[in-house]
């Protein structure tokens, strides 16, 4: 099973997987058995984002991580509940709980990052032994931590004869390239930028809170764009950095948020506040900025490398403002949406990267791509935490594991070298 809470703190999503090893085959073949969303009440969001900006002290954080191991263990109640499926026949849980903070290498300096989960009480809650913590082997390795999903959708989502671009709008885009199937080249994935984050933050401080996020990308939609502050929010150092590269709302989130509000003499939460001009065109130059940052990272470092098409994940991918933006900037690329494009229901996408990713670990499988993250070395990904009724509390305890532990499943420093990169 796979659970997550994206950067945009909606709420979680849990996924069940089958997976299963097909002798003389590299490839598994992974099937989705049961798929959920968990919305958090507004309450919980407010929790979660006022940690991810930095206001939440520590008995804040102390309760917060609690309190998520319970939702996510409800999560996985829920989802098996509904699915027919007993608990003890799920092999582990795969959970990247609540990302707060994620500082990348900079300068010199090395990366940190947190996620916000109680494994513990998720795994007695759940009675599933839990991996959990996937970012810290990377970040030990001199990575970036992120993105950690390169490696499940080389597997979930590879096609035969065609090379694919999985750009994901969540609260911040990313985007994986994949080789075809049959090539032995390794995934490209890293952040574009801000995707959904300065929206949603916008959208919220002009309703006072009744909105978390620009429904149907109405105040984009009514606003003009700035082209003053798009080309000064461009400016940004980070949309020139080379891969690999990541980020976070402590960059793209609140602050700059506010600070671009007070600057511009609007006033958060007055009634109506929504639909007026200043706060559309804010949303518009927003809006703008998510389009042409992802759009100029693919054009530099992924379509150099053949994209047949490319496929919009995430709830950025339901706005059809960036969705409009996306094709008519990347036309005559195609550019696609939607469970026939993807394969599966696209929400279910990064949870089910969690639960491959805790497949992996259970068989000594290295889950990082240092081509995408920048670590030194293949990184078997997450920390495990036992169940306490189950009879096999250790995922190694009879052994080492059966197959897998020399890395990868297929290259991940070999093959097309990445455009602009030394």
């Amino acid at each position: 099973m796979g659970l997550l809470s994206g950067t945009s703190a909606d709420g979680i999503d849990a996924v069940l997987l089958e997976v299963q090893e097909i002798r003389g085959s590299r490839w598994p073949d992974v099937q989705v058995e049961a798929f959920r969303c968990h919305p958090f009440p507004d309450d919980a969001r407010e929790r979660i984002l006022a940690a991810a900006s930095g206001r939440a002290g520590s008995p804040d954080l102390t309760r917060l991580r609690r309190d998520l191991g319970e939702w996510f263990g409800e999560a996985v109640g829920v989802l098996l509940e509904g699915a027919g499926v007993d608990a003890s026949t799920v092999e582990a849980v795969g959970c990247h709980g609540q990302t707060v903070w994620h500082q990348p290498p900079e300068d010199g300096a090395p990366g940190s990052s947190l996620q916000l989960v109680d494994p513990s009480v998720l795994a007695a809650m759940a009675g599933i032994p839990v991996v959990h913590d996937f970012r810290s082997a990377d970040l030990a390795a001199g990575g970036e931590g992120a993105p950690l999903v390169p490696w499940p959708d080389r597997i979930l989502f590879s096609r035969p004869e065609e090379s694919v671009a999985l750009q994901n709008l969540g609260g911040m885009g990313n985007v994986t390239w994949l080789p075809p199937r049959e090539v032995e080249d390794p995934p490209l994935a890293f952040d574009t930028g801000p995707a959904n984050a300065l929206l949603d933050v916008c959208a919220g401080l002009a309703s006072g809170g009744r909105l978390r996020f620009d429904p149907d990308g109405a105040m984009a939609r009514a606003g003009t764009v700035d082209d003053a502050l798009l080309d000064r929010l461009l400016g940004d150092p980070f949309f020139q950095r080379e891969p690999p590269r990541s980020t976070g709302r402590e960059r793209f989130g609140p602050e700059l948020v506010r600070r671009l509000v007070q600057e511009r003499g609007l006033m958060p939460g007055r009634p109506g506040a929504a639909t007026e001009p200043g706060w559309n065109d804010l949303a518009a130059t927003f809006a703008a900025l998510t389009v042409e940052s992802v759009a100029r990272a693919l054009e530099r470092w992924v379509l150099p490398l053949g994209v047949d098409r490319v496929i919009l994940t995430g709830g950025g991918a339901r706005n059809p403002v960036l969705e409009e933006g996306l094709r008519a900037r990347l036309d005559p690329l195609p550019v696609e949406t939607g469970r026939p494009a993807l394969g599966m229901d696209p929400d279910a996408r990064e949870a089910a990267a969690f639960a491959l990713l805790a497949w992996a670990f259970l068989r000594g499988v290295a889950g990082n791509v240092p081509r995408c993250t920048g670590a030194g070395r293949p990184a078997i990904l997450g920390s495990w935490t036992p169940a306490p009724t189950r009879s096999r509390p250790w995922p190694f305890a009879h052994g080492r594991p059966a197959s897998g532990s020399e890395g990868h499943a297929f290259p991940t420093s070999a093959g097309a070298r990445v455009p602009g990169a030394p």
